[in-house]
């Protein structure tokens, strides 16, 4: 397998580490934020203006690109990285998450879950193998195993039962992944039960993935809750694995997350605030589009060196979103991402350094949740 993962250094002072994965596409430096190309594409951005600011891998989705265009033409094409023009890492989730999430369920079964798509009401099913061929037609660099994440909240038996039938449907996903190009990565589940997780793991690292991902968070529990949940789930993560924290993003998550070993992060927030005229600034969020930036001519954030900041003002931006140019939001998305990007390279140099507590204290000072 053209996949490997290097720990390089752990903070002294907290979990935070430093790594490199190595993929056919690319290596990662981790901690990394990836950005989420859904449909194939980042929203509004070009693959040219995401190596622009140092994206080094993005997310793409399976099961939306299962319905559209079809796996299969995407092959055809020669895998994603042929169709889309990106020649660095890709990451496939599983296509779990959104058929419980956006698809009307029929039945969840063991052999897998038959659904209808949320664009036409057709009739499609999933199972583990099936998602493995998806993704296999795609050829993303790093895969999901199908999982299913309960929803929040979830009483401990339904959690409990849910479990066992995602821990088989791992073992089934690592059966059918035949690719070699390819990692699988695990995905731990448990709801927000520390026993449920704890055995997750340990079920899953007896199977055996080059890398695991933590499911089922930020999905409506309260933000402490979240950190207690990864502050347990963590500590009984092997250390020489990558581990990824699937669908979380903010600022300030990613600053928690990384002091408790989290290496990789992927969320769609940075994009689809931006398309609201919201963005990311070193001293907290800022709406754009509000009246009070009519007449405001200086940066989106006057400590971000992006493009867009030195280029362009919050009234210019603002304008161009109340007139619904397409201009506004392109600007608005590239500040987001590279403020997300630029902060964990910021990020690594602070764990390099042994002054990661030092970092996230002066990032807190600023930062206005």
């Amino acid at each position: 397998m053209s996949f490997s993962f290097e720990l390089i250094h752990k903070e002294k002072d907290t979990a935070a580490r430093l790594g490199r994965i190595k993929t056919s596409h690319g290596e990662i430096d981790t901690p990394i934020f990836m950005p989420v190309g859904t449909q194939a594409t980042v929203k509004t951005m070009t693959p040219e203006e995401l190596k622009e600011i140092d994206a080094q891998i993005i997310l793409a989705n399976t099961y939306h690109l299962y319905l559209r265009p079809g796996s299969k033409l995407i092959a055809e094409a020669g895998g994603l990285h042929e169709f889309m023009h990106w020649d660095r890492p890709i990451l496939t989730d599983s296509g779990g998450f959104q058929v419980f999430s956006l698809s009307e369920l029929n039945e969840i079964t063991e052999e897998g879950v038959y659904f209808q798509s949320h664009l036409d009401g057709s009739r499609h099913f999933i199972s583990p193998e099936r998602s493995m061929e998806i993704q296999m037609d795609l050829g993303s660099d790093i895969v999901m195993a199908f999982d299913e994440c309960p929803p929040y909240p979830s009483e401990y038996d339904y959690v409990a039962e849910s479990l066992e039938r995602t821990i088989r449907w791992a073992k089934r996903s690592k059966e059918a992944m035949t690719s070699k190009e390819q990692a699988l990565f695990g995905i731990v589940q448990g709801g927000v039960y520390e026993d449920l997780r704890r055995a997750c793991v340990e079920a899953l690292v007896e199977i055996g993935f080059p890398g695991y991902a933590i499911g089922g968070l930020s999905v409506g529990e309260e933000k402490e809750q979240m950190l207690e949940v990864l502050d347990f789930t963590t500590s009984v993560m092997l250390e020489d694995k990558p581990r990824y924290l699937m669908g979380v993003g903010t600022p300030e998550d990613l600053i928690e997350g990384v002091m408790r070993g989290i290496d990789m992060f992927d969320c769609v927030m940075p994009t689809r605030i931006a398309r609201h005229g919201a963005v990311f600034t070193s001293e907290g969020r800022l709406t754009v589009r509000n009246a009070r930036y009519e007449r405001d001519f200086t940066p989106l954030d006057h400590n971000c060196n992006c493009y867009v900041c030195r280029n362009y003002t919050r009234g210019y931006i603002r304008h161009l979103i109340k007139r619904n140019e397409i201009l506004g939001i392109r600007l608005t998305t590239y500040h987001n991402l590279y403020f997300l990007i630029n902060l964990m390279a910021e990020i690594r140099r602070a764990i390099a350094e042994d002054r990661f507590l030092k970092f996230r204290e002066k990032f807190y000072r600023q930062y206005q949740i």
